[in-house]
């Protein structure tokens, strides 16, 4: 409530209800972890707060051909050739596939560091270690965005063979800017980190991608059906669920249970 009213001090309707949202967090959460803000801001607060709460590895990062996936891919999809690294193209298509396999296996063995850690604390501690690594940090956010392209994949094919598939699909496709997977990664997960932080129906995506429940406190949204938000909304009962709090739906901090302000 402290940093509330640093923030929200204003007279207007707007102020008033993102100062009631924040009051009604409080009821449930102590502090408030400030994310960097930046367009990752979406990413970095999801992917925190599951590293941080870790207790196994998520099934995608079980699979046996999780090193074979990248060129997998490529091979049935040749333009994910295009696919933008966050510091440069490489030259060769196999450098590109050693760059993200190398970029999925850091993000296996971390997740894994992370379970053997018992101690909520420490578990903490190691997470706060990790994030000030930027090379390390920012190759994380490849391999959650490369499983969130292998993640539309599927649900695209399964779609196009008449399978069920969840709503946020259709939607996800729907748009002009993102009918196909192609279409999905030169404009929306190209731009992701770059020019572009995360779209709702991404957050979908990301959930699904990373299977985890993403509870999200929507505090402009103070007094309606979505204020608290749940990506998917329908969660399964085996994901994990992490828990973010937002102004705008454009960066994201993460509410916690500590009684101190922290920094990500």
């Amino acid at each position: 409530m402290d940093y509330c009213q640093q923030e929200w001090r204003g007279n207007t309707s707007h102020a008033e209800c993102i100062r009631k949202g924040y009051e009604a967090v409080s009821h449930k959460f102590i502090s408030i972890r400030r994310v960097r803000g930046d367009n990752y801001c979406a990413l970095r607060a999801t992917l925190f707060q599951a590293l941080s709460q870790a207790c196994h590895l998520p099934q995608c990062l079980q699979q046996e051909d999780l090193t074979s996936l990248p060129e997998k891919l490529m091979v049935r999809y040749e333009w994910i050739t295009r696919w933008r690294l966050r510091h440069a193209w490489p030259s060769k298509m196999e450098s590109l596939m050693d760059e993200i396999k190398d970029c999925l296996m850091l993000l296996k063995r971390k997740w894994k560091n992370m379970t053997d850690i018992k101690l909520f604390v420490e578990r903490q501690a190691a997470c706060d270690e990790l994030f000030r690594s930027e090379e390390e940090e920012y190759k994380l956010y490849e391999a959650v965005k490369f499983l969130m392209l292998s993640t539309a994949i599927q649900l695209y094919e399964d779609s196009e063979k008449g399978k069920e598939v969840p709503v946020f699909s259709w939607l996800l496709f729907a748009r002009d800017t993102s009918s196909n997977p192609f279409q999905l990664m030169e404009n929306h997960l190209n731009q992701l980190g770059h020019t572009g932080g995360l779209e709702q129906v991404e957050m979908f995506l990301l959930a699904y991608a990373l299977q985890h429940t993403i509870q999200v406190y929507r505090l402009y949204k103070y007094k309606t059906e979505e204020f608290i938000t749940l990506y998917p909304n329908d969660p399964k009962e085996t994901w994990p669920m992490v828990t973010l709090i937002t102004e705008d739906d454009r960066h994201y901090n993460i509410p916690s249970r500590m009684c101190e302000e922290t920094s990500l």
